[in-house]
């Protein structure tokens, strides 16, 4: 899918691949699970089927088109970018060049005309009624350490091919040898597509309204510990937008943070490297002022 930026001059184009997609595929879900559990009952083996297809896919945006493609925020050996550009595909987010390019315009340009999904025009443009609107520039300029990455392009090139076969084949193979072709495709894939959009969007959106802002207010993201739990970790938003070279975003232990875990046991076995993290004392000095702040706002 298309994920574009879009001028208010331009808002009628509607972009009708991404609309279609968007709105159709909750109705299929519904309707290819219907089906399902009317001919097969609960089948323990495709419920876990769909959840491990839902923290592989969006695992692969987190912790690969996010904290690896978009920020860099550590390394990562080949065969870990290759899947995750594999099942990041799946998750039909559009390819890790488009996704990071949006992605590294909306830290630039937070809460101004220029953010692709700012929340100032509202909840639902940022969660989701941006996509459905054309791009403006037809020819966008990528940013370099993207375009010279091999494994990156290759996927781009690729996209719709790996989105479907990983996202829709794969299910629908492993399910027809755990009994249901059908649960597999139904659940693991449509239904999971589904699911792990809306976590995504929720961080665009509901993560930029509700929260508290421990670190700075200089912008409107915010830290949700319920959106973490449902967003593998991305929910401590106000932490990430003011350091979001960090590999973590939940920065304390306790922290329901999977995608930090999985970077971390992945460079204990040589397969991630130069994990980046910021400095105690700036994590401490920015909550201190942000504090500060507080107090200040209250006696006055």
């Amino acid at each position: 899918m298309k994920q574009p930026y879009l001028q208010e001059s331009q808002k009628h184009e509607i972009d009708w691949v991404n609309t279609l997609f968007l709105t159709l595929t909750p109705i299929v879900a519904i309707v290819l699970s219907w089906i399902y559990f009317s001919q097969h009952g609960l089948q323990i083996s495709i419920i876990l089927l769909a959840i491990v297809f839902y923290y592989l896919t969006g695992m692969s945006i987190t912790g690969g088109y996010h904290r690896l493609f978009a920020h860099r925020a550590y390394k990562a050996s080949n065969l870990v970018k290759f899947i995750y550009l594999c099942f990041g595909a799946a998750a039909f987010e559009n390819s890790a060049l488009k996704w990071c390019s949006d992605h590294r315009i909306h830290h630039r340009h937070v809460d101004h005309e220029e953010d692709p999904y700012n929340i100032k025009k509202g909840f639902l443009w940022a969660h989701i009624g941006w996509i459905f609107f054309k791009e403006t520039n037809k020819s966008p300029e990528y940013p370099k350490d993207l375009l010279n990455d091999k494994l990156v392009m290759w996927q781009d090139r690729n996209y719709l091919w790996l989105a479907v076969l990983f996202g829709f084949g794969l299910p629908t193979l492993i399910g027809h040898f755990l009994g249901s072709a059908l649960g597999g495709l139904a659940l693991a894939g449509v239904a999971r597509v589904v699911f792990v959009h809306h976590c995504t969007f929720f961080i665009n959106s509901l993560c930029h309204i509700v929260g508290s802002r421990p670190y700075t207010d200089s912008n409107t993201a915010r830290d949700s510990f319920i959106m973490a739990v449902f967003s593998y970790g991305e929910g401590y938003h106000n932490y990430h937008h003011y350091f979001p070279s960090d590999y973590r975003n939940g920065v304390r232990w306790y922290h329901f943070d999977p995608t930090k875990w999985l970077i971390k046991v992945l460079s204990l076995i040589g397969l991630t490297n130069d994990l980046k993290k910021v400095p105690e004392k700036l994590i401490s000095q920015a909550r201190a002022e942000m504090s500060m702040k507080k107090l200040q706002m209250i006696s006055n």
